[in-house]
């Protein structure tokens, strides 16, 4: 592992070019860092009022940060260079390598660097608001602060605009990857981490390069206290493989990525305001809150409106406990329907001390509770009412340890100075109520499992199909439930006599990734007699038909080539992807995972005895899913199998469908 430490943390820093080198030495000056700037240039005395230096080797000593503006070519000269001097590292602020279709020119960087980290190309840099030092060519948003949250980006503009918030968030760090040529997104991300002043992390990533270390970093960070939320951008559509496989048509664009990051313990969120949110309630409370949240409005409205937007959410609000419905009745009087959300009138507005009453008597029972406050205006109103209502949820927050967030239901109605304010009382306002509803559920994520690494991913090589037949035997011998069957290369060579099947029966042609859509399915049969040929058929199955399930459920795994492998579940046959009711793990999983993964179905109801219907086994379907697990492990070469239909009965289930793909030999 590189030691990014002086990139990240300079006391000195040098600056390469002219025209964006200037605004690195103007912006390091106004944001107060006290280490030396020493500007390169070969004809020039001075850039943005500094002293320039002709070389590198006339520089006092080897500087710990380079910012690096000048073309690519000369880039690759001048990192050669940093490195043989001893350097601490150095951003590459040029454009066209890899993402211009020059990889060997970006090689040809990484060579050159050595041990030296650099981050990019084509990236601009690095920001360290803990210490004053940029490596940065642009305007921001952002203010010195001794303690505060990193922002890990993919994207530049993304990021710049991030700075530019004003909600409060105290903001540590600033760091761009560019390209990523050497410097990848988990090792930037552990170096951030590693500074004890900073609290969490937010992340814009457009591709994950190395998931397994990705997974071992958040796990390290929940140990030391910090949280982290991304937005997981560029869920691009399908595979090519997509046309031969339900699984692929239903695990598909960000399915993968975010059951990656669920089950590495990362918060995703899907906007730029939630994750700003998200990132101040971490943090000041830690890098996860308690699902029991309490709601308190002085408006029936709000709480109607905080009800119908926590719902899609994901949100539930547990009803008071009847200490809490007396304790709040005595305060509030008869007229106050006690519940939660709940409204609590305007009978004690302006009364700090019965309002500090009620808002810690409801918060006392939960996790955590959100407090609807919209201040008014300062321009044209006097806020000054509200203040008691605020002071009172402080209060609430200090009086019980649990987080009370004040919420606007607009942004706006927060301003920063005052914001600013509550974050110094331990207190996180949160901007918007749909926006606050999202990041307090984002901070509910499941904290992973301890220990969880995704498989290693591999390159894809050409593939070849194994018919149904040839799927079932090899399912068979991995403990897998299958009907009986026999099969042949013509219909006139199945022997239903010598197999002694008991019908009803199933004829299947073989050599169809989806035989349904094909005709190659004929079922309810008594006999084959008459029966014609299948079309394109390339063999025969005929099995005993399954006549006792109680679902049919499609389980599909996968490699992948960032996450290793995954795992598809739903309700399956030929209605699959029009229910497209599934829920999807990266591997490796347990009876546990899939267990809590088939309730977040939708027609969960159905496996779980919905209106007197029989419960479908769904312990069978765990071991079904780790039993194709297994056999995915053993056989590095499988890439794909699917059962679909597995029919579950009441005990028991029975793959009646199947295809597995494995790299061609």
């Amino acid at each position: 592992m590189r030691d990014l430490a002086r990139l990240l943390r300079p006391r000195s820093i040098a600056v390469l070019g002219s025209g964006w080198a200037a605004n690195v030495v103007e912006q390091c000056r106004k944001m107060g860092f006290d280490g030396p700037v020493w500007p390169v240039h070969p004809t020039r005395d001075q850039i943005a009022g500094a002293k320039a230096y002709p070389s590198l080797s006339a520089l006092p000593s080897a500087p710990d940060a380079t910012f690096i503006g000048v073309n690519r070519h000369a880039t690759l000269d001048l990192v050669a260079e940093l490195a043989a001097m001893g350097a601490g590292g150095a951003t590459c602020f040029a454009a066209g390598w890899t993402e211009a279709g020059e990889p060997g020119l970006q090689a040809k960087l990484v060579q050159a660097a050595g041990d030296m980290p650099i981050l990019g190309p084509n990236c601009y840099g690095v920001i360290n608001y803990l210490d004053g030092a940029l490596l940065w060519p642009d305007q921001h948003g952002g203010v010195r602060v001794g303690r505060g949250v990193a922002l890990l980006s993919q994207s530049s503009n993304i990021v710049i605009n991030l700075t530019m918030q004003a909600r409060a968030l105290p903001v540590a760090y600033v760091a761009c990857l560019g390209n990523a040529a050497q410097v990848g997104l988990a090792e930037l991300a552990r170096a951030l981490l590693a500074d004890d002043r900073v609290t969490a992390l937010g992340m814009y990533v457009e591709g994950i390069d190395d998931a397994p270390a990705l997974a071992a970093l958040a796990e390290d960070a929940r140990a030391r206290g910090k949280g982290i939320v991304c937005i997981k951008s560029g869920k691009t559509e399908l595979s090519r493989t997509a046309a031969a496989s339900h699984t692929a048509s239903l695990a598909g664009g960000g399915t993968a990525s975010s059951a990656f990051l669920r089950q590495a313990g990362i918060a995703e969120v899907a906007t730029l305001p939630e994750l700003i949110e998200t990132l101040k309630v971490f943090h000041v409370h830690g890098p996860r809150i308690g699902p029991r949240l309490c709601s308190l409005s002085c408006s029936g409205g709000e709480a109607g409106l905080v009800a119908d937007l926590a719902a899609p959410a994901g949100i539930s609000f547990p009803p008071p406990s009847d200490a809490q419905r007396t304790r709040l009745g005595e305060i509030l009087g008869p007229l106050v329907a006690i519940a939660n959300p709940l409204d609590y009138h305007t009978f004690i507005w302006g009364d700090g001390p019965r309002t500090t009453d009620v808002f810690t008597t409801m918060l006392q029972g939960y996790d955590a509770g959100i407090y609807i406050i919209d201040p008014p205006r300062p321009d044209r109103c006097d806020p000054s009412s509200f203040q008691p209502a605020l002071d009172a949820i402080v209060a609430a927050g200090r009086a019980t340890g649990k987080p009370a967030f004040p919420v606007a239901s607009l942004p706006e109605n927060f301003d920063e100075d005052r914001a600013t304010v509550l974050m110094a009382q331990g207190v996180v306002p949160l901007m918007g109520l749909d926006t606050a509803l999202g990041a307090l559920k984002a901070a509910q994520r499941d904290p992973g499992r301890p220990g969880w690494r995704p498989w290693a991913r591999r390159e894809e090589r050409p593939q070849i199909m194994h018919d149904e037949n040839a799927a079932k035997q090899m399912l068979a011998a991995a403990g897998v439930t299958v009907p009986r069957g026999i099969s042949a290369k013509t219909l006139r060579d199945l022997n239903l006599g010598q197999a002694g099947l008991t019908p009803p029966y199933a004829l299947k042609g073989l050599g169809f990734a989806h035989k349904t859509e094909a005709g190659a399915v004929r079922l309810n049969l008594t006999t084959l007699d008459n029966q014609s040929d299948i079309p394109g058929a390339k063999g025969y199955l005929v099995e005993e038909m399954v006549a006792d399930a109680v679902a049919e459920v499609l389980i599909g795994l996968r490699r992948d080539p960032v996450y290793g492998a995954t795992l598809t579940l739903g309700l399956g046959g030929t209605a699959t992807e029009l229910l497209a009711d599934t829920v999807t793990l990266v591997l490796p999983v347990t009876a546990a995972d899939i267990a809590e993964a088939l309730t977040r179905l939708r027609l969960w109801p159905l496996l779980n005895g919905y209106r007197g219907r029989t419960k479908a086994d769904t312990a069978a379907i765990a071991a079904t899913a780790l039993a194709l697990q297994d056999l995915m492990a053993a056989r590095p070469g499988l890439t794909e199998i699917e059962i679909n239909p597995l029919m579950v009965r009441a005990k028991g289930a029975v793959a009646v469908d199947a295809v597995i793909w494995e790299d061609a030999p």
